[in-house]
């Protein structure tokens, strides 16, 4: 792994280049290659999750479409679900534990860019090509959660264990354990516990 590559998972400065290029265009070919498969078709939708994803658990099911930009920086456990619209800037590492719920058009971006103008833009490279810098920070997602129905999870996120991330809320900081949160930003409103069990469920 070269140097700028290495940079790119750390979170620091790097240049986009033609390494990661070539990994984000296999990853975007297999997209397009899952995305035209019927649902119905397990097998061949479970052999372009293992070419893609870096490592996945058992029982892994996306609905798609998806659009993952690496994905072998992408780790998910056993019985992952996701609807419809999946979206994954893996330029950091994404990590997602067991038993995880996402919803449709979930977004989970790790890509960062400067706030200043003149930092983000393009512009003559020590090399002398013209280009710019990124950075990212990775996200994690703890076991047994569930992320509703358009969703985003920023740069450098922790989600904790047994979490509701509530609809349309987008999610710029830590999230402990057992926690609901919801909003733009998203707010922890309480944790969850035994009174939110639903009475005469079936288990």
């Amino acid at each position: 792994m070269d140097k700028n590559m290495e940079n790119m998972l750390a979170g620091k400065p790097y240049i986009p280049s033609q390494a990661q290029g070539k990994i984000s265009h296999k990853a975007h070919r297999l997209c397009q290659e899952y995305n035209a498969i019927p649902d119905t078709d397990k097998i061949a939708r479970d052999t372009i999750i293992d070419k893609l994803l870096g490592k996945h658990g058992k029982n892994t099911y996306l609905q798609g479409p998806i659009q993952i930009d690496y994905g072998k920086f992408t780790e998910v456990g056993d019985n992952f679900y996701s609807n419809f619209n999946l979206t994954i800037l893996d330029t950091c590492p994404v990590k997602i534990g067991n038993n995880v719920m996402l919803g449709p058009n979930i977004t989970l971006a790790t890509p960062l860019h400067p706030l200043l103008a003149e930092q983000r833009n393009d512009r003559v490279l020590a090399n002398g090509e013209i280009g710019h810098y990124e950075y990212g920070a990775s996200i994690t997602i703890g076991n047994n959660c569930w992320l509703a129905s358009n969703v985003t999870v920023c740069a450098g996120v922790t989600i904790g264990n047994n979490c509701v991330i509530g609809a349309g809320a987008v999610v710029t900081h830590d999230i402990p354990d057992n926690s609901l949160a919801v909003g733009v930003p998203a707010k922890v409103i309480r944790k969850l516990s035994e009174k939110d069990r639903i009475k005469d469920w079936p288990y």
